[in-house]
């Protein structure tokens, strides 16, 4: 029997979190298409100083499909201690070790595509990797009274509602990211960052035509928790309405039926943060609720494994 074709769009550690659960699953042909949008901390400093693609998705992406946990995969996620604090003053000091073997494997090869691949074979990957874009791109969030932010990282931090995220130019797709969705049987949109991890993605336009095209059956993880600075106060259909205003065209939502323990609750709320729930009862894509969630360590966060079995239900 033919394999059935999975992608899976988004960017961050939620992102990471599904691949870590569905690369097991047999008979699948698995895809990543990965933002490289990001220009915080190492990532940032990396791209400013070198003119790359951001490669701190990619690298959580790695390590999630490595078909085995190894020394040299730990090791992609190890970071430099910070002991100074002026960034002109820093030499590795806050940068991750997986982004700086990335970047050298950039320099040295000329292609940022190779040196995901090389090091896809490597780490003994389980999928392929595609950046989303190939090009140095930030991006922009215009907020519902006018202000426009630049940066991923600067998004988050003002204390607005986002109206909708863009580009200030022409932005090209990775081919190779336009073919896995046209020849997708399953598109996932994974959890994590809605309007700086998922968004950036489905803004380029050669992206958001081949998502017009597919037949793909095209699925959202809905997130668990708003996140503070990007979906303060956001419903199940806030977060839906807000993909499909950027292109995703949802066909089913996944939410989780767990049962979240008071005190963790209590403590996310103080922290900015609140459960995100359906508000109505009618709506145009289908809703399937699962148990998706672990808490362990006094964390709200997804479980790979139950993400695993909730895909294998899809795929049937």
């Amino acid at each position: 029997m033919k394999n059935k074709k999975v992608v899976v769009i988004g960017g961050g550690q939620g992102q990471s979190t599904i691949l870590r659960g569905i690369k097991e699953i047999d008979g699948i042909d698995l895809t990543a298409i990965v933002t490289v949008a990001d220009d915080g901390g190492s990532t940032g400093r990396l791209r400013r100083r070198f003119h790359i693609p951001a490669m701190g998705d990619v690298r959580n992406v790695l390590i999630s499909l490595a078909a085995n946990e190894t020394l040299l995969s730990q090791l992609m996620d190890y970071r430099f201690e910070v002991v100074g604090e002026d960034e002109q003053d820093l030499d590795v000091e806050g940068h991750n070790l997986g982004n700086l073997i990335l970047t050298a494997m950039t320099d040295s090869t000329g292609s940022f595509m190779d040196a995901i691949s090389i090091l896809s074979k490597v780490l003994n990957v389980k999928g392929t990797i595609i950046p989303s874009s190939l090009q140095v791109i930030t991006l922009f969030a215009i907020m519902e009274d006018g202000t426009i932010v630049q940066g991923e990282a600067n998004i988050p931090n003002f204390n607005n509602r986002i109206s909708k995220v863009f580009y200030d130019r022409k932005v090209y797709a990775t081919p190779l990211a336009i073919k896995a969705i046209l020849e997708a049987d399953l598109i996932i949109y994974g959890i994590g960052s809605l309007y700086t991890s998922i968004l950036p993605n489905l803004i380029i336009e050669d992206i958001d035509d081949a998502l017009k095209e597919t037949k793909a059956q095209k699925v959202y993880f809905c997130n668990i928790m708003s996140q503070p600075g990007e979906t303060d106060g956001y419903t199940l259909e806030d977060h839906v309405e807000a993909l499909n205003k950027h292109g995703a065209f949802i066909d089913k939502v996944i939410v989780a039926n767990d049962e979240i323990p008071r005190e963790l609750i209590v403590k996310y709320f103080k922290e900015g943060s609140t459960v995100v729930k359906p508000k109505y009862m009618n709506h145009d894509y289908e809703i399937i609720s699962e148990s998706l969630l672990d808490f362990k360590d006094e964390l709200i966060r997804h479980d790979s494994q139950k993400i695993k079995r909730v895909v294998e239900k899809l795929l049937k």
